[in-house]
């Protein structure tokens, strides 16, 4: 059996003596969508931002394919290979989607002095088309981004962390905002980027039918620690995650 692309052993982190997150161990293998999930306050952003350098833990470390990168910062974490989504979309309206997609590259590729000598898309042109084209979003390449729709913008911020060519993506409340004519072709996307391109992703999410329908485990987390984890029926199932958080 191969070895988990990300492995998370023992994490803690608490504020002010309160324990934001306790002790949580979890896995996720190369191919795998983990969706986490749990009340509001439970921890699930609090163990997001340890994982990606927002934070660092208490306790506990963060291992990326073998490799210790516990407290490294997000720029470090993105060039070994982890990208992420926040719930608050990180797109710069003024800017064209293309350009939008070259600055996430740039952001990600070289040192400082390197870039100066780049190009001006600093190589990242060809990328981005590529993208544009997965995404569905080659039509509006030239289009401001704030001229997007609420869902084409998500599917843009989507495609801004791919930029980087990651291992893993950890994905925060992709379906939120986004209507359901929309969310079905985001679902979509998710899934073939797993199933045809082998995307790694953990996601937060809110919306129990979408992380349900793209998860192949659920994790649940309450009061900061792991209370289940399983797959989306086992979790269904589970009277103690219908009492903790699908039955609220």
């Amino acid at each position: 059996m191969s070895a988990p692309l990300l492995e998370v052993r023992g994490l803690s982190k608490s504020f002010r003596g309160i324990r934001a997150v306790s002790n949580v161990h979890f896995e996720v293998a190369k191919g795998e969508v983990l969706g986490l999930i749990g009340p509001n306050g439970s921890g699930k952003s609090t163990l997001f931002n340890c994982v990606l350098g927002q934070l660092r833990p208490d306790a506990g470390e963060v291992r990326l394919n073998g490799q210790d990168v516990t407290g490294l910062d997000p720029t470090a974490l993105s060039r070994r290979g982890i990208g992420r989504t926040f719930q608050l979309l990180q797109v710069f309206p003024a800017l064209s989607v293309r350009d939008n997609l070259v600055l996430a590259g740039q952001e990600h590729r070289g040192t400082m002095l390197g870039r100066l000598f780049m190009s001006p898309d600093a190589g990242q042109r060809a990328r981005a088309d590529e993208l544009l084209d997965l995404f569905r979003l080659a039509r509006l390449a030239d289009e401001p981004a704030g001229s997007l729709s609420y869902g084409q913008q998500k599917l843009l911020d989507i495609a801004m962390a791919f930029m980087a060519e990651p291992e893993l993506v950890l994905l925060d409340e992709p379906a939120g905002g986004v209507n359901p004519t929309m969310l079905g072709d985001v679902e979509s996307l998710l899934r073939r980027l797993n199933e045809e391109l082998g995307a790694t992703f953990v996601v937060i999410e809110h919306n129990m039918s979408f992380v349900m329908g793209l998860s192949h485990r659920v994790m649940v987390l309450a009061q900061g620690q792991v209370l289940a984890t399983g797959s989306p029926d086992e979790i269904r199932a589970d009277q103690r995650v219908i009492e903790a958080y699908l039955g609220d």
